[in-house]
């Protein structure tokens, strides 16, 4: 795989919201973009694109979604919204974390220990997803990285209860987005995708990668 490349200058939206929260507008450039999404590829050769289910309901996600990292986060029926070391499908263990995902996380995400898990979700054209919070994960002090590629999502980010209101932005492909701090259990969402706004995807769509870390550290437990 290859090792990623250039990031842009860490230039912040204008508009930040909860402390924690960061919005980076164009951090991966052109050619950024295309080696990320040349990892991309190679990781869903391995790992491929599969539909998860709502937990109890059964009901199809409509995104599809797949991991790379020692951890995937899945959810089904049966076991609903958990982290596993093997693809659901294949059984076999996830991929491992592209060296260019890594260095986004030591570049951005100020935290001593390296991300476990990469979920990778496939917006195509009509999917979105729902207002929630990522709260499965056992540490809670790493932030959640998520960078963009391909068509534009109209994001929405709200507050620590669903109910708080959100405000509404884009989030075109090379976007970095930082959930951390007390932003870390904000609510948030994809409202919908723009079709045809990025010529990345030559399928189009959108690639979401959210970095993240499962286990607290050691040296946090130890403290």
């Amino acid at each position: 795989m290859s090792s990623g490349g250039k990031a842009g200058v860490v230039r912040r939206d204008k508009a930040q919201s909860l402390p924690g929260f960061l919005h980076l507008p164009e951090y991966l450039d052109a050619l950024g973009q295309i080696s990320l999404l040349e990892d991309v590829r190679e990781l869903i050769q391995t790992a491929p694109l599969y539909t998860p289910a709502m937990p109890g309901s059964g009901r199809p996600f409509s995104v599809k979604m797949t991991n790379c990292g020692s951890l995937g986060w899945v959810s089904d029926k049966e076991g609903g919204y958990r982290y596993q070391a093997r693809h659901p499908g294949t059984d076999a263990p996830w991929p491992p974390l592209p060296d260019a995902l890594c260095d986004i996380w030591r570049t951005l995400a100020n935290y001593s220990e390296p991300p476990e898990a990469c979920l990778i979700n496939y917006y195509g054209p009509g999917t979105r997803m729902g207002v929630h919070r990522d709260e499965d994960e056992r540490d809670l002090s790493a932030p959640v990285v998520s960078i963009s590629l391909g068509d534009t999502a109209r994001f929405r980010l709200g507050g620590l209860r669903r109910r708080d209101p959100s405000r509404v932005f884009d989030l075109k492909s090379g976007d970095v987005v930082i959930l951390g701090g007390q932003a870390r259990l904000a609510y948030h969402g994809v409202d919908r995708i723009i079709s045809g706004s990025s010529g990345l995807l030559v399928e189009g769509g959108r690639f979401n990668l959210t970095l993240r870390r499962v286990a607290p550290s050691m040296k946090r437990l130890e403290a």
